[in-house]
């Protein structure tokens, strides 16, 4: 089923100044869901799933925070956190005059979408969470991110050099995958250093009691084998929210190469938010 995609934009104020915003719309009706991507991705990571969404009768935005996609990447590590980027999807929702919608989001946009229920309670009607980086996440991230901040910060031509040698390649000729990968490469050195510095001195996602807090319907996705991500934060905060759903992906890249079962949890999970409330029982897959 073929379903209508719009881009817009959107201006947000920050301490760096008043800085654009990209998104994607996909689809119509009043039944919201936004979509976050997960580290330094472009939203376009999250196009499969909306499609999905939308085909369902769902409409669905997908939003590249500051730093991401096609937004502005500020030079400046004040204008990075967990919370701006949450507080950027309020704005979208604001923007385009959503009362409430469906918040979810992979790795830093599971984080995202947490921190958005956190501080919009009111605007979060249930939560797609996939990958999550909590406790158990911490070692591996700075670990993967340190020297990336290290080679943005110091080592400036190595950024500029591999954006040079990714961003020339078609997207068009390559697998869509490859091409979100080539789009994750086109980093600026000093918006990189400053959006890695903001998340690792900033807030990573609300705490243990807050999470405890978020009553509306989640989709916990855990990932095996994910060190970043691991599957025991997945767990963890599907125990902690008080209407969480945990499911186990079978690989890493279950999702994003045979996506048929965990799109359908997806789907069962919004439209279920857009009907009736009814609690949900816990369960392991």
């Amino acid at each position: 089923m073929l379903v209508s995609e719009r881009i817009g934009q959107l201006f947000v104020e920050t301490e760096a100044g008043r800085d654009r915003l990209e998104y994607t719309e996909y689809g119509s009706g009043d039944a919201w869901v936004l979509l976050l991507p997960g580290e330094l991705m472009p939203r376009r990571m999250q196009q499969p799933l909306a499609r999905v969404l939308a085909a369902d009768g769902l409409h669905v935005l997908t939003l590249d925070p500051l730093g991401h996609g096609r937004s502005d990447r500020p030079a400046d590590p004040h204008a990075y956190s967990v919370t701006a980027f949450a507080e950027q999807a309020v704005a979208l929702l604001d923007h385009l005059g959503v009362a409430q919608a469906v918040v979810g989001g992979t790795g830093l946009g599971a984080n995202v979408a947490l921190e958005t229920a956190a501080i919009a309670p009111a605007r979060v009607r249930g939560l797609i969470i996939e990958a999550p980086m909590l406790d158990n996440g911490v070692e591996a991230g700075i670990l993967a991110f340190g020297p990336l901040l290290l080679a943005a910060r110091f080592l400036p031509l190595s950024v500029r050099v591999l954006r040079r040698l990714t961003r020339p390649v078609p997207r068009g000729i390559v697998p869509f995958w490859a091409g979100i990968a080539l789009d994750t490469c086109d980093q600026r050195p000093g918006a990189l250093a400053a959006l890695l510095h903001g998340l690792f001195f900033g807030r990573a996602a609300p705490s243990a009691r807050e999470r405890r807090a978020i009553p509306v319907p989640a989709l916990v996705v855990g990932h095996p084998g994910d060190p970043m991500h691991p599957l025991a934060d997945a767990r963890m905060l599907a125990e902690e929210l008080p209407r969480g759903t945990f499911v186990k992906a079978r690989s890493v890249l279950e999702w994003r190469l045979t996506p048929e079962r965990l799109d359908r949890a997806a789907i069962g999970l919004a439209t279920g938010c857009w009907k009736t409330p009814r609690r949900r029982r816990r369960s392991g897959a």
